[in-house]
């Protein structure tokens, strides 16, 4: 199980993930209420530079580097352009409800997302969703998944409207890795379940009987296949 959630967290982003998604807001909070937005925001995006300029010399996977910087530059351009330190988290609390509804409205048709994501990102056909226990081992991490979105957007969107920014900051940083870590670990149970109830081993498809056999069964095997073919020339 530690594995596959290493593996899981990693495709999120893993610890620079964590890194960069925490790090501007625990700057941008103090700083905002001590000097102001345009310091703020600043501060945040510097932090987002060097964090950027990090994962890149560690020569990470430039894809995720790049989107968590453009995600803290969109986040402190929506403030910028609100004239108010709070709409730095606006897209993060509406991101989440869509979420919430989308992962919502895919267990009700049938396509939890969790499944399709996880299956897809590895490379896997969708076959799992004729299988009924790997539906609903899907559906209950998907369940899992859309309650921590809607729980950050009942709270967050709650302080966005009171106006309290510096809880708000800090709220977001409790409610992000602790509940998606919870998350994962439903996503690693409902992976295994559902591999489980369609006869897979570490995550892909058991092989034919002749796939699974060792060197000198498969010799065995392969000598009787060929003798059948050739009693049957005859």
């Amino acid at each position: 199980m530690a594995d596959e959630q290493g593996t899981l967290l990693e495709q999120m982003g893993g610890l620079s993930g964590l890194v960069s998604s925490t790090l501007p807001v625990l700057v941008l909070v103090p700083v905002n209420s001590q000097w102001g937005l345009t310091p703020a925001l600043i501060s945040a995006l510097a932090v987002a530079v060097v964090i950027l300029l990090w994962r890149l010399a560690r020569k990470e996977n430039l894809q995720p580097a790049i989107s968590g910087f453009l995600a803290v530059a969109l986040c402190a351009a929506i403030a910028w352009f609100m004239g108010d330190a709070k709409g730095y988290f606006a897209y993060g609390i509406w991101y989440s409800l869509a979420a919430g509804i989308a992962f919502t409205i895919s267990i009700l048709v049938r396509w939890p997302l969790v499944g399709v994501i996880w299956r897809g990102i590895n490379g896997d056909d969708q076959r799992w969703r004729t299988n009924r226990r790997a539906v609903r081992a899907f559906n209950v991490a998907t369940i899992a998944w859309a309650l921590v979105f809607f729980a950050r957007f009942g709270i967050q969107q709650w302080l966005y409207a009171a106006d309290k920014t510096d809880a708000l900051g800090y709220t977001r940083i409790a409610m992000g890795w602790p509940l998606t870590l919870i998350a994962v670990a439903v996503t690693v149970w409902a992976v295994k379940a559902a591999n489980k109830a369609e006869g897979r081993h570490e995550g892909k498809p058991e092989g034919t009987p002749q796939e699974d056999a060792g060197p000198a069964e498969q010799e065995s095997m392969e000598a009787r296949s060929e003798e059948v073919g050739t009693d049957g020339r005859r």
